[in-house]
């Protein structure tokens, strides 16, 4: 590719809409594409790149690691392994974990936990609950936990076993599980990503924890796009003060390099037995490092302070600009996991805010979200107002079609 020339990719299956650039490196919370222009990263990989780009101290240990051992096989201990889960379980307050290489993944166990520890209990034909606008993954189980029919025309038949309920409504949930035997588990995000920074309330987790106990539910509570400190604590469901049973991670685990988790509890850390779940590619050793260095750098850097008090500085800012204006219905979200919500359509703003060196994503049709580097700066938040404010204002004073 010449300096000036458009990207394209001609013999790449074309699954993504994607925007007229291609990246070529980066430092701290900037990106530039291949043409040297620079774009302040309000993006974060979709909330992957935890340290930003180019960590001085993330990239030498990778590079160590890189130089020792990139990837053996679970046929064998991988000491890191137990280093990670063992920071995990710290962490979280769970005991054990499992690893593999995507959120899809770490979903996707989850839901074999749930079968199995149904099937344990002489359950022929487990039923899990999931919600309205969640977003689980792309495969067919966890498509078919998904909550948006447009991601899943054309994929049917789905899989059978899934009981779809309302966000915070208690009743509602007590309502389509009542006198029903096979229930096994309640499946959600804290904070629901791809469906529109839809949070759950505290009280609600709460209620939904306690309902589990009563019922002999698992808890499974996905924490792939709200976890790894995005919200200001290590996972988000810690705001509500409970434990789930089942905790499926991934995106921010490895500050970019691909890597997933399910960390369990004392009710389902010992579902599974050797040959009930696996993976070539997950808990390799570098996948390892490179989760074990981002939590290491998080700590040292106390990321997750800056996460809350950045985010909360982020979100007023934007309430100020943009909160009642015409055609905002909302400003959402905790920490920097942040969504804003219009009263239309509003996938143009991708382009424009890309165009005016601004890397965003707009989910559920209608909101502009924005999950950066938690390494992200004050100064670097009102850059992001700065840019987006003026885009979403001139996008809401044309007429609509």
């Amino acid at each position: 590719m010449s300096a000036t020339a458009a990207p394209s990719s001609p013999h790449v299956m074309n699954t993504y809409g994607r925007l007229p650039i291609a990246l070529s490196h980066g430092q701290g919370c900037r990106v530039w594409d291949t043409n040297g222009r620079a774009y302040l990263d309000g993006l974060g990989g979709i909330a992957v790149n935890t340290l930003g780009h180019n960590h001085p101290e993330l990239v030498p240990a990778l590079q160590d690691q890189i130089a020792k051992l990139i990837h053996s096989s679970n046929y064998y201990h991988v000491p890191g392994q137990e280093q990670l889960a063992t920071k995990l379980t710290e962490l979280s307050g769970l005991t054990n974990a499992f690893f593999c290489s995507t959120g899809l993944e770490a979903n996707e166990a989850a839901l074999k936990l749930a079968r199995k520890f149904g099937h344990d209990k002489g359950i022929e034909r487990p039923e899990i609950v999931v919600y309205e606008a969640a977003f689980h993954g792309r495969s067919i189980a966890t498509l078919s936990a998904t909550g948006n029919p447009k991601v899943q025309a054309g994929f049917g038949p789905l899989v059978e076993g899934f009981i779809r309920v309302p966000l915070n409504d208690i009743d509602a949930l007590k309502k389509a599980t009542e006198g029903n035997p096979n229930v096994v588990a309640v499946f959600f995000e804290t904070i629901q990503g791809e469906g529109g920074i839809h949070p759950m309330r505290w009280e609600y987790l709460r209620q939904v924890r306690q309902l589990c106990d009563e019922r002999d539910w698992l808890m499974m509570i996905d924490e792939v796009q709200c976890g790894m400190g995005r919200t200001g604590k290590w996972f988000a469901h810690q705001w509500a003060g409970i434990l789930p049973d089942v905790m499926p991670l991934a995106k921010g685990l490895g500050s970019g390099v691909p890597i997933g988790a399910v960390v369990a509890g004392p009710r389902a850390a010992n579902i599974f037995g050797p040959g009930n779940h696996g993976t070539t590619f997950g808990g390799n050793p570098l996948a390892m490092r490179a989760g074990i260095e981002t939590i290491r750098i998080m700590e040292e850097q106390k990321l997750l302070e800056n996460a809350a008090s950045v985010g909360s500085h982020l979100k007023a800012a934007l309430e100020r600009e943009l909160g009642g204006l015409a055609g905002v219905k909302e400003i959402r979200g905790q920490g920097l996991m942040l969504g804003i919500e219009l009263d239309r359509p509003c996938g143009v703003i991708l382009g424009r805010a890309c165009d005016a060196g601004l890397l965003l994503s707009v989910t559920a049709d209608s909101v502009i979200r924005l999950v950066p580097p938690l390494i992200l700066s004050i100064a670097e938040a009102d850059e992001i107002v700065a840019i987006l404010a003026p885009i979403v204002k001139a996008f809401l004073a044309e007429p609509q079609p």
